[in-house]
């Protein structure tokens, strides 16, 4: 069944769910900045608007668009810094 997650006061929603390959989630970002950790590899793309992401290590930012997809090594964190409301979809793997 799914399950629903809220961070940052409600500025990032997501809802759960079991794919084939594993588990996943879809969700939503409210225009601001920031930080989550990792407990497996996620694959995260772009559904709407754009991310730009600093991975943990990585002094330079990097701008993901609509479709494009990004990888968080596991037990990582990195900062997204999000101009407009984007959606995403994270595989984790």
């Amino acid at each position: 069944m799914f399950k629903t997650n809220e961070y940052f006061d409600g500025k990032v929603k997501s809802i759960a769910f079991q794919t084939n390959e594993g588990p996943a989630t879809i969700g939503v970002m409210a225009a601001g900045e920031y930080e989550f950790g990792t407990s497996s590899v996620e694959y995260m793309t772009v559904t709407s608007g754009k991310m730009i992401i600093q991975l943990a290590g990585d002094s330079d930012w990097k701008e993901y668009k609509e479709f494009e997809t990004f990888m968080v090594p596991k037990d990582s964190k990195f900062k997204l810094k999000i101009a407009e409301e984007s959606s995403y979809r994270c595989l984790y793997r």
